[in-house]
């Protein structure tokens, strides 16, 4: 079991098990509620494709493989503690190779059972063997984001990593982190919280620049690890969804709006993620992530978000469907882990 308040290597670690079969231990710090946060189950999962195929089959390239394509399907709350991964090789192949993997636990009706909680196929490709045309495609992100100081519109980072402010930018406090745990690991800052961001482009679009800070570490880094749990990561964007949720609960049952609106769960139902830039091996201070919901629609929600790098260039993509839930759902008859 990782030590209290373990390294993010540590809560990702993955160890074989003989068979194309692996353990991991899900820590409570990188929890919504009760439940493992999914981006940071994500990582838990690239973190093991990276394992299996540096122990089972260390020959098959020339250079590391790494996952460039993740589509996952969350089919069961996870839970704290540890969990099996079971590895089937689909397809390995001279530059991809496709792998179907499945996070198992206990049963929550029948302890004695084992279920699969997450599963999904993961691609993976050595940087020796991507190779093949590139193109500038003129894309950006739009809506565009609010400007910084710089002439050009930029954020200046070391400003605002120094004083908490540029421009329309500011250090911003995740809502609610005695429930979203997980969202104590980063720092975050944009133009605004989740409803003033919504309010002043009326539409439900969250811009962010975030610091990796796990358990506090002033010296976390962005790797490519650690994308899985970033693209999962907007509590501004989640700050919005509160509010709205709770008007519509409220307009439904003809009360007026509650003053406290973090009544609510959001989990992911499916995660896709295309990653498409690897970041350095000492990994970047800063990443921006825009997160844009286009439907909300009968309890479902969609989210696309796209990561960028200090330079502008796209390092990952993502989609997921999400379920608006009673924050209820997430704790059924569990507690919350004292850490």
């Amino acid at each position: 079991m990782p030590a209290p308040n373990a390294s993010f290597e540590e809560a990702i670690h993955v160890i074989p098990q003989g068979g194309n079969r692996y353990s991991a231990h899900l820590r409570p710090e990188w929890c919504i509620g009760a439940v493992p946060h999914g981006g940071y189950t994500s990582s838990v999962l690239y973190r093991c494709v990276l394992t299996h195929f540096a122990h089972a089959h260390p020959k098959q390239y020339d250079t590391p493989a790494s996952p460039i394509s993740m589509q996952l399907a969350f089919l069961r709350r996870t839970g704290t503690g540890l969990a099996t991964l079971e590895i089937e090789d689909v397809k390995l192949g001279a530059r991809t190779s496709t792998i179907h993997i499945k996070l198992l636990q206990p049963s929550e009706k029948q302890n004695d059972k084992m279920e699969v909680k997450v599963a999904g196929y993961i691609t993976v490709s050595p940087p020796s063997a991507e190779v093949g045309i590139s193109a500038p495609t003129g894309y950006k992100t739009y809506p565009a984001p609010p400007p910084g100081s710089h002439a050009d519109s930029q954020v200046d980072l070391s400003r605002l990593a120094q004083t908490g402010r540029d421009g329309a930018w500011v250090k911003l406090d995740s809502p609610y982190p005695e429930f979203r745990r997980a969202a104590a690991q980063l720092e975050l800052y944009g133009p605004g919280d989740g409803q003033a961001q919504q309010r002043n482009k009326q539409s439900m679009a969250i811009d962010q620049w975030a610091r990796f800070r796990p358990n506090g570490d002033v010296n976390g880094r962005w790797t490519d690890s650690t994308i899985p749990y970033l693209i999962d990561m907007f509590p501004m964007a989640l700050d919005g969804f509160d509010t709205m949720s709770a008007n519509a609960e409220a307009r439904a049952k003809g009360e007026s709006v509650p003053e406290k609106t973090a009544k609510f769960w959001y989990p992911t139902v499916t995660l896709n993620i295309d990653l498409k830039k690897h970041l350095p091996a000492e990994g970047v201070e800063w990443l921006y992530s825009q997160v844009v919901t286009k439907v909300v629609r009968d309890g479902r929600t969609d989210l696309n978000v796209t990561v960028l790098d200090e330079n502008g260039d796209v390092v990952a993509l993502s989609t997921q469907v999400g379920l608006v839930l009673s924050a209820s759902r997430n704790l059924g008859t569990r507690k919350m882990e004292k850490l």
